[in-house]
């Protein structure tokens, strides 16, 4: 198998999938349209759809239009996050994707706006393909519905980034004050102390990245009719990969540069954010991202279940660039 063949093939099929989807850029309201599609045509790895697919098609479900409407939702809710995470009031960022963000081009209220729009339509996607279905298939997405909604809401990733939000104007240096730090972090002095400030770090990133990561793997299965003791299992192995993949991202944050990874490096720095990097330094935290994706395969093979894709794709988030 050419991984990066097949890799090329399913983001094309998958951008296919998503473009059936988006609206129309007409009528009254059309600026919200386009800058919702310009924030969602933008590129990008298209993961949490193939990661839903791959396991669809792991636990053999039998027609793939029953879960396209829930990958195009699941990358909807990803870019609207994308979109608020750059606005001035978050992150401040000017380039995602290697190109302006959307609130550079289209003005911060416009910028609001779409990813009010795209969290919103992903659901009127999923809801309105659901109308369309009955007995087990209904069932099966009523219940990829409820996982789609939490994990997307203030228990998932909105929770991670509250938590992250909070975080804000906290940074480590050598002289860090654990006290002062854990306290800001809303930990008790009796939890101020580097292990537990790793530990809420971990909540977060599981909560921010991993929340999504989870939906798109639970309901691939869901979908094509697993059992829940499997779906359990796919839940640990996303949240996992989620984690490895955000500290991936800090590494990244440091070590990559704008070009490569298409929007701005030193980010975590400017921001004064607390990141794996910081709190353990650059090769601890390659450690920790080896470990945890070892983890992650090793779960996913105790399924029993084939689909050689699927094993290299994990593999390949521990040593990508961008």
């Amino acid at each position: 198998m050419n991984f990066y063949e097949e890799q090329d093939n399913r983001i094309k099929h998958i951008e296919a999938i998503i473009k059936s989807y988006l609206p129309k850029e007409e009528g009254p309201q059309k600026r919200v349209f386009e800058a919702m599609n310009y924030s969602i045509l933008a590129g990008g790895k298209r993961l949490r759809p193939m990661l839903m697919l791959e396991t669809f098609r792991l636990f053999e479900g039998r027609d793939e239009r029953l879960v396209e409407p829930f990958m195009a939702a699941i990358e909807m809710i990803h870019t609207y996050s994308l979109v608020h995470d750059d606005l001035p009031a978050m992150d401040d960022d000017e380039y995602r994707r290697g190109r302006k963000t959307t609130h550079v081009v289209f003005g911060e209220a416009m910028g609001i706006l779409a990813g009010d729009g795209l969290l919103n339509y992903a659901f009127e996607t999923v809801t309105a393909s659901l109308t369309r279905l009955s007995g087990e298939d209904l069932i099966r997405g009523a219940k990829a519905l409820c996982i789609l909604s939490e994990k997307a809401g203030i228990y998932g990733m909105i929770g991670g980034q509250v938590i992250d939000m909070e975080g804000f104007g906290l940074k480590l240096e050598q002289d860090t004050d654990f006290d002062a730090l854990g306290n800001g972090m809303g930990l008790t002095k009796s939890q101020n102390s580097h292990k537990n400030i790793q530990e809420r770090l971990n909540y977060m990133y599981k909560l921010k990245t991993g929340a999504l990561m989870e939906a798109s793997m639970m309901i691939g299965a869901v979908l094509a009719g697993a059992g829940e003791a499997d779906i359990c299992t796919l839940e640990g192995i996303a949240s996992d990969i989620g984690l490895a993949f955000q500290v991936q991202d800090d590494i990244l944050d440091v070590t990559s540069t704008t070009e490569i990874i298409g929007k701005p490096v030193h980010s975590d720095e400017k921001n004064h954010k607390i990141t794996y990097v910081g709190l353990l330094g650059i090769e601890r935290a390659r450690e920790e991202v080896v470990s945890l994706s070892a983890k992650g395969i090793s779960a996913l093979e105790s399924l029993n279940k084939s689909n050689d894709f699927l094993k290299v794709l994990i593999r390949k988030l521990i040593s990508r660039e961008k």
